[in-house]
């Protein structure tokens, strides 16, 4: 049964369900929540505004949300930090230090978001410090430098979300050491590291996945997809020769289908992967063009914004679009939660309620973030990634973090 088709069995066994959002683009990394009885309608500004926090700092990172804490990252005029704040009042509890600020012209600081496992959370400074800190009190339990690894930091910086599988830490320092390491989540020992796979590091984040019985971590590079196994070694490679400048979606798996998209007049492509591991294109077109915002697979659809014809739909096994709209929305981000997509416009920070639905756009209300920040580079958007969880909807504008009520 697939995800889509579970989560309908879900809906009709409770009215509603609140849940936790762990790491990167929720429980499995693809942008899907599992909450139910939300709001289907909003009202004329949007749902109501829990909480306003300015205590952020700057940085384009998301957010963990776990119980009644929401962890995030942002930076002063010098260093970067992880921080926790009360998800039901925006008070901040405590924060540590990641490392030194990172400077970018696209606007300086973190671009990661946490991942909470238990007690600890593990986050990725933009200069490539990986610490691993209490959740408690942020106090540091251990941390590694990427760069110290044969890595180096990209043009706009170390953007990934590290992965937390089981007893272990995965993250991406790229090159000729290897691409991908992995950690031992208690005590930052290093397990592995790639050797057979040596491409430098881009942007996207690592996606655990259970491939006919094979535990494999999939992960995306400028000119390569690939999958490792439980011990770092490649068991599937597929060469992405449209990867150019920068390359940033989190890949989708379904099934063995491998599906993979990144911007910059690159496109998106569609792989199958075999019980042996063997791989077979299927696609590779210029239908889904995303930059940034992400992708969500919902039944057998994709949901996204693509450069050029805007927010789209698109079949996936097919590649073939089903509609576009362009006029309605600029360029964002995108979440899934109980049927439906929240979409975020990097340009004005507006937020709009769509039907997940291959029939069309279908709108069901709208509002734009406010305030926004005054200290944002001007060659940065709202590029912060929206997130639902327990029944709260966490939009950012760098240091500034606006919470609302989206249960029903």
């Amino acid at each position: 049964m697939n995800r889509f088709l579970l989560s309908l069995v879900v809906l009709t066994a409770c009215d509603a369900h609140a849940a936790d959002w762990p790491t990167w683009r929720g429980v499995e990394r693809d942008g899907l929540s599992e909450e139910s009885g939300l709001l289907k309608e909003w009202p004329e500004g949007g749902p109501k505004k829990v909480w306003t926090s300015k205590d952020a700092g700057l940085g384009y990172s998301s957010f963990s949300v776990v119980g009644d804490r929401l962890y995030t990252m942002g930076a002063d005029e010098k260093q970067e930090y992880v921080i926790a704040l009360d998800a039901t009042s925006g008070k901040k509890l405590w924060q540590t230090s990641v490392g030194k600020r990172l400077e970018n012209g696209w606007g300086p600081g973190p671009r990661c978001t946490p991942t909470v496992a238990g007690d600890l959370v593990v986050a990725l400074g933009g200069e490539g410090g990986l610490y691993c800190v209490s959740a408690a009190d942020g106090a540091k339990k251990w941390s590694v430098e990427l760069t110290e690894l044969g890595g180096k930091v990209p043009n706009w910086g170390y953007s990934e979300s590290p992965l937390v599988d089981g007893d272990r830490v995965l993250c991406t320092p790229g090159g000729d050491n290897g691409t991908v390491a992995a950690f031992d989540l208690k005590t930052g020992k290093k397990i592995w590291q790639s050797a057979d796979m040596t491409e430098k590091a881009h942007y996207s984040s690592i996606v655990p996945v259970d491939h006919y019985g094979q535990h494999q971590y999939i992960q995306l590079t400028q000119n390569k997809v690939f999958g490792l196994d439980n011990d770092g070694k490649r068991q599937w490679q597929a060469d992405w020769p449209l990867g150019r400048t920068a390359v940033i979606p989190t890949p989708i798996y379904d099934n063995g289908y491998v599906y993979v998209t990144s911007g910059y007049g690159a496109g998106c492509m569609l792989v199958q992967v075999g019980e042996d591991n063997s791989v077979k294109q299927l696609y590779d077109n210029k239908v889904m063009k995303n930059h940034h915002g992400g992708t969500i697979k919902v039944g057998d659809y994709i949901y996204g914004h693509s450069d050029g014809p805007g927010w789209i739909c698109q079949e996936m096994l097919s590649g073939e679009m089903v509609w576009n709209e362009k006029s309605k929305l600029g360029k964002g981000a995108v979440a899934f939660a109980d049927g439906m997509l929240y979409c975020v416009e990097e340009n004005s920070g507006t937020c709009v309620l769509i039907e997940a639905n291959p029939g069309g756009w279908i709108e069901h209300g709208r509002f734009t973030l406010e305030p926004q920040t005054d200290q944002r580079s001007p060659k940065g958007k709202v590029w912060s990634h929206p997130v639902i969880a327990n029944g709260k909807l966490y939009l950012r504008d760098q240091e500034i973090i606006c919470c609302y009520d989206v249960k029903q």
